[in-house]
């Protein structure tokens, strides 16, 4: 259901290549969340880092909801960096995971498979 990969790289390196790899294998950013940042403006000390980058594809995104617009409860895809005990690690949930929870169908399993393909390759890449 995970994809983790542990990085040699620092948290902040790592969250700084993210964005050109994404835009270079199709992808595009549409929201970036710093937890760490958001709860410590709610008095609420994190003690790892934890970054949320949602993505798209606007022809996956265009495919997708023709299919089934109920896929849009598992949109966008999201790849997080975060820390654990000082490791910084980059991960997601496998789209292909997600579409069995509405229900099989052949046309978007083969378009899951296709994304989480691209996505493993775009944190591999920032690994």
């Amino acid at each position: 259901m995970y994809y983790i990969v542990e990085s040699s790289k620092s948290f902040y390196e790592a969250t700084f290549d993210l964005a050109p790899t994404i835009q270079r294998l199709g992808f595009v950013i549409l929201a970036s969340h710093d937890l760490g940042e958001t709860l410590q403006g709610k008095d609420i000390d994190l003690d790892e880092e934890c970054r949320i980058v949602d993505i798209g594809n606007y022809r996956y995104l265009e495919k997708l909801l023709a299919i089934d617009i109920r896929l849009s409860l598992a949109l966008p895809w999201r790849i997080a960096v975060f820390t654990e005990k000082g490791a910084t690690q980059i991960g997601l949930i496998r789209p292909d995971a997600l579409p069995a929870l509405l229900g099989h169908n052949a046309e978007v399993d083969r378009v899951m498979a296709e994304i989480e393909e691209r996505l493993v390759m775009i944190v591999d890449e920032v690994r």
